[in-house]
């Protein structure tokens, strides 16, 4: 098991960006997942709802952001919850967008 882990932003989203992956986790313990999600502005969320609690923070970027019956303009600095199995997404996104995103229990593969 972990007992403590120390990450940095910019490499972290240099390894996502040479992986290509629209979601990079770099964090799985049991109790908690965590990852980089990327979408290119004007791009697409394809996201479906998830068995796991999540937390989002948007590192940068702008967009929209719908969670059930909620909407809101979001964007560097927004942090967002996402209760287990609601349909949510991101969508205008106008500006590039790097969000933290953080899963509770770990999120299942």
């Amino acid at each position: 098991m972990k007992e403590a882990g120390f990450f940095d932003l910019t490499a972290l989203g240099k390894t996502q960006e040479q992986s290509a992956r629209r979601y990079f986790e770099f964090l799985r313990v049991p109790a908690m997942s965590a990852g980089l999600y990327f979408l290119p502005a004007g791009g697409t969320d394809p996201q479906s709802p998830h068995l796991q609690d999540e937390l989002y923070y948007v590192v940068r970027g702008k967009s929209r952001f719908r969670a059930a019956e909620q909407d809101r303009a979001v964007g560097q600095g927004s942090v967002i919850f996402v209760a287990a199995g609601v349909e949510h997404r991101f969508y205008d996104i106008a500006e590039d967008l790097q969000v933290l995103v953080f899963f509770a229990p770990a999120e299942s593969d």
